[in-house]
This record gives structure tokens, sequence and C-alpha cells, in this order.
């Protein structure tokens, strides 16, 4: 995962590229509505309508309504799997197709194609069912796929069944970072000799018991008003507003996606990650600066190449500021400069599959030269350059997306624009 100024001296290298996105998220579904409402800065931030949510105290979320699952993933998987699985395997066959990575290509050659995904909560709706049968009427009454469908691991294990994918799978069980530490994962995989991964996250937070056990993150915004709960970089940032939803991408070994005629959308340059501790923003200032660093020396990137960075945009003061003065820290003047932009205000943020959507969006960013807004959000008080109102025009060559997890984590990810040639 090396940079551009030395790619061209090691014949030997194998390069991750990504070649596919599948978006499900709550303002569209598949990567070209997706980005239109996101270039156009859309917020589809709105009272939360999932059945037993009405009487709890989060109030405003990220749905996702214009998915019926049935339509995209077959019955027999459907009833063994959860929604955020739903979301996945789905995602999963929009990214593959937008590769043109079929069966064909495969067939003969299984292993050569691995799925990595992250999840911060797994099956959360799924259990609750279960549960609600168990104790409300018995044991007979409690399907076998309980075992399997809540378990952090399964859109991992669905998504490579389904797709008849034999390579190396894994996942990721972290909190929000960890939708970016899913790519450094994917990456080494490339780099030790398989040729495609599939690698991403989607989550579904906002069934009641989800809901239930996220009242306990201080972080969490509470606001009734859609168009004032979840406002970041702003004097008026009082928490972070859940989302459902996610992405999910393919990244192959370049010279592999070559061969079979695929288009490089963008190469995953680099990646660090660092871990701080929970409920510590203001050690995040230190840790988010060092994932920063430690992904450009790995892209062998600059700072001043950065053209934009996607931040990870928590919400509440005191995260707000460790974010800004981290990306200071890191870029050094030109971090006051570079355009910063948060599309997750616009939808919610989405724990593990958030920061996917930004890798998604960056890579549509580079490709259109477009810096989406960041909705919602106007009267910024930090010292970086938050886009708000409508996008703008710039030559993006270098993407850098963050995330911090509620637990601790600090993860950076460097985007490279795929070469012309």
């Amino acid at each position: 995962m090396s940079g551009s100024r030395t790619r061209r001296e090691d014949p030997g290298r194998r390069d991750t590229v990504v070649t596919g996105l599948g978006v499900i998220a709550p303002n569209g579904i598949g990567a070209d509505v997706f980005w239109k409402s996101t270039q156009e800065g859309i917020s589809v931030l709105d009272r939360i309508t999932r059945e037993g949510c009405e009487e709890l105290p989060l109030k405003v979320g990220g749905e996702v309504r214009d998915l019926d699952p049935g339509t995209m993933v077959e019955d027999r998987f459907l009833v063994q799997t959860d929604r955020f699985t739903h979301f996945a395997m789905a995602a999963a066959d929009l990214a593959l197709a937008d590769a043109r990575l079929g069966r064909a290509d495969y067939e003969d050659s299984p292993f050569d194609v691995g799925v990595v995904t992250a999840s911060g909560s797994g099956g959360g709706e799924f259990g609750q069912r279960e549960l609600q049968e168990l104790w409300g009427k018995s044991s007979r009454f409690v399907g076998p796929y309980q075992s399997i469908a809540w378990f952090y691991a399964a859109s991992t294990g669905q998504i490579s069944i389904r797709g008849g994918f034999k390579g190396p799978c894994g996942v990721v069980c972290s909190d929000e970072a960890g939708g970016l530490d899913a790519f450094a994962h994917a990456a080494g995989a490339i780099s030790r000799g398989t040729d495609a991964v599939v690698v991403g996250s989607a989550e579904a937070p906002l069934a009641p018991y989800s809901v239930v056990c996220q009242l306990g993150y201080e972080d969490l915004s509470t606001s009734d008003d859609p168009t004032r709960a979840y406002r970041p970089f702003t004097s008026d940032a009082r928490g972070f507003v859940p989302a459902e939803g996610g992405a999910m991408l393919v990244v192959e070994e370049n010279a592999a996606a070559l061969r079979r005629g695929a288009r490089p959308r963008a190469r995953v340059a680099g990646h660090a990650a660092t871990f701080t501790g929970p409920g510590r923003w203001q050690d995040s200032r230190e840790g988010l600066a060092r994932a920063i660093r430690g992904a450009l020396a790995q892209a062998g990137c600059a700072p001043q190449e950065v053209d934009v960075v996607f931040a990870d945009a928590v919400g509440t003061p005191e995260a707000d500021r460790a974010e800004a003065l981290a990306i200071v820290d890191a870029l050094g003047d030109h971090g006051r400069r570079v355009p910063v932009t948060a599309p997750k205000t616009g939808i919610g943020r989405a724990y593990c599959g958030g920061p996917v959507l930004d890798v998604a969006a960056a890579v549509l960013a580079m490709e259109h030269g477009l810096v989406p807004p960041t909705p919602n959000v106007f009267d910024v008080c930090h010292d970086i350059d938050v886009v708000t109102g409508n996008a703008r025009r710039a030559t993006l060559r270098t993407a850098l997306v963050l995330s911090r997890g509620l637990m601790g984590s600090n993860s950076a990810l460097v985007l490279r624009a795929a070469d012309p040639d």
C-alpha cells in the first residue's frame, strides 16, 4: 500500500485498487443515487419510524427506507440473517456488478477472492425478535439461525458463501474506525497474493434493542429537530445521530484487475491506526494525528499533497476540537487550508458503515472533481476549512478519510486517484 512516487520503480509491487462500489445508504441505493444526493448536500435525517422506537429518547436517525431486501437477497438467505447482513449482501451485489466481477472470472480460482467486513454491533434486530419468542412463548418458537444471525461475522460468512469466495476472509470486530481498518486487512491479503477482496461494512442499529443499548453513549444526540440534531464543528454541536446502512467495495490487485479489463477507480495507498481509550476525546488529538502521519508515510504522500479530508465529525465540542487540532498537527498549515467535509451530517453516523460510506464518497469525489458539502453545518467555529453550503470544484488526486470510535480507536486511510493509464 505504498505511494505513487515509487510505484513504477518496483515491478513486483501488488497495488490495491478500487474497482467496484456498492452503496446502501439513507440517501440512496446504489453509488450513483448516493453521490447525487451527497454532492447536492441533501439531508435525509428525520424522525425514527422503526416499530418499537416511538417512545425512546432517541428521536432522529438516518433510516434506509428505499430498500426492500427481498428484491436483492434470496429468501433462503433472508430468513437466516439480520437486517445488517441484508444491507451488506445487497451492497456486495452492487459492488460486484460495478466491478463487473462475475463467477466466470473466478470459478476456476475461487481462492483468489476474499471477503472482509467490519461490524460494531452485529444483528440486534434478529436477536431481539428471537428472544421475544423465547420469553413470550417457549424455546420451540426460537429458530436455529439465532446462533449465527446476530454474529459479527455473519455478513462476511454469508457474502462468501453466497458468492462462492474461498479466499482470505475476516471480520473486524471494532467500533467505528473498524470500517477503515477493514481496508488495511483487505490490502494486506492482496499484498500476500489474493487477487480480489470484497470489503466494507453495513450496520442496522435502529431496532429498539439496539437503540436502548446506544442510549448510554454520552455523545449521542437526543434532539428532536432533524436540522439541528447533528451539527459538528459548530457552536451548536450536541452529539451525533446514528444511521443504518453502509457500503461494500471491490478492491483488486492492480495488474489482475487490468488483465480482466476492469477499470481501477482509485488506489488504496496508505493506512494507520492507533488506540487512545474510551471517553477521552482530548487524547484522540494525538492518536488521530499519529494515525494520519502513519497513513501518509505508508502512502509516500507529503501533507501538502492531501486535496480533501473526509472528517470523522463526532459532533461534540470536545471531540470536534480534538479532530480539528489533529488535522492541523498532522498536516501543518496546509491543515487549515485543505477542504474538509463530513457528508455524514446529512445521513447520520452509521458506526462501522460510516467511514466506508466516506471511502465511497471520496472515490466519487476524486472522479468528479467535486468536494461535497457538510449538510446542516454553517457556522463553523474551528480553524479548519469545512465545506458548507454548496459543493466545491477542485482537482482531487489524494483523499484522506478519518474515523474514530467511541471506544477509543483512531484510523486514517489515504486514497489516490487512479492513474489515467
